[in-house]
């Protein structure tokens, strides 16, 4: 036993050393020199795949219209880091464009109608990300309208409905409340600032500093980056190829297909209601988010429209039990 160890120990040497002396004496193919010029055009190619610069400003950049004052060297430092910050921030900024191909077509011909201008689009981007997201103060939906707002405007907010997650009538609210602050400020700059400090903040600085202009105030830094935040997203979404995005029309989301069912009942299991229309609760409430409990109380005999996906659109899984 002894003697057949000490053979194959020596046979194992005679492989490793083999293999060794191959690959010492394999002669590697030959590397080809590049010229200086080579290399250059090579790194070049490499740098186009992602590259870290300066952002260019646009020189006409504005928002609803009103220009904005880039000859004032703060002004020009505001706006360039709204530029880098949301351009680098590419997982963001790619998801931005996705989502709102799938909800400016909605909320696009709701301002229209109002004479909002279409650029207050990215200021629900802004708020909200398009996204039902609730604030720690309360501000909900994509416009973050907050509980008591949303009651004046006509919006119902309680236990079983919050229409504040409805887009359409959410959107609504936000262009009564646009058109109003509007036509106190007469400048749609300052009137995207109320909306994100609140109407009162914004003259109470307005008096303290004895300042009538967006440009001109000195506000907190949220309210301070509000409205060149806006103006970079816009930029970005709407030329996503100037900012280094290369985005295909299948990579964006879209709005799958849907028709209405008028409720004016109680409904005691919104479960089973989905199962009627072959889809489960997950997908009701995801076309219809501003129902907030698994029922419906409705003792007012209320009319609501719910909003149904055509069928073939999401797959049907096994009933519970």
């Amino acid at each position: 036993m002894k003697h057949l160890k000490n053979i194959l120990a020596f046979i194992g040497l005679i492989a490793v050393t083999g293999t060794f002396i191959f690959a010492v004496q394999s002669t590697p193919e030959p590397v080809e020199e590049k010229t200086p010029e080579a290399a250059v055009e090579n790194d070049k190619n490499v740098a186009q795949g992602y590259r870290i610069s300066a952002i260019e400003i646009p020189e006409d950049l504005n928002f609803a219209g009103e220009a904005v004052p880039l000859d004032d060297p703060e002004i020009m430092e505001r706006v360039d880091r709204e530029f880098l910050v949301n351009t680098y921030w590419q997982s963001n900024a790619l998801l931005l464009m996705k989502r709102a191909n799938k909800y400016f077509p909605i909320i696009e011909p709701i301002l229209k109608k109002n004479g909002i201008p279409d650029d207050f689009k990215y200021l629900a981007v802004a708020e909200s990300g398009l996204q039902n997201v609730v604030s720690p103060a309360g501000a909900t939906g994509f416009w973050q309208i907050m509980k008591d707002t949303g009651r004046e405007y006509g919006l119902e907010v309680n236990d079983n409905v919050d229409e504040r997650y409805h887009v359409e009538k959410s959107t609504q609210v936000a262009c009564d409340y646009l058109k109003k602050w509007k036509e106190r400020f007469g400048s749609w700059t300052l009137t995207a600032a109320a909306y994100n400090a609140g109407p009162a903040g914004i003259q109470r600085f307005m008096g303290i500093q004895k300042a009538g202009d967006y440009y001109d105030l000195l506000l907190g830094e949220e309210t301070g980056r509000y409205v060149f935040r806006i103006m970079a997203i816009k930029e970005i979404i709407a030329n996503p190829e100037k900012y280094g995005f290369l985005v295909e029309e299948e990579d964006l989301y879209t709005k799958v297909p849907t028709f209405t069912v008028e409720v004016d009942t109680a409904v005691t299991s919104w479960a089973d209601f989905a199962q009627l229309y072959e889809i489960n609760y997950k997908v009701l409430k995801r076309h219809n988010p501003w129902l907030r409990e698994p029922h419906l109380n409705n003792s007012s005999r209320k009319k609501y429209v719910i909003e149904i996906p055509n069928k073939g659109y999401y797959r049907v899984g096994g009933v519970g039990k």
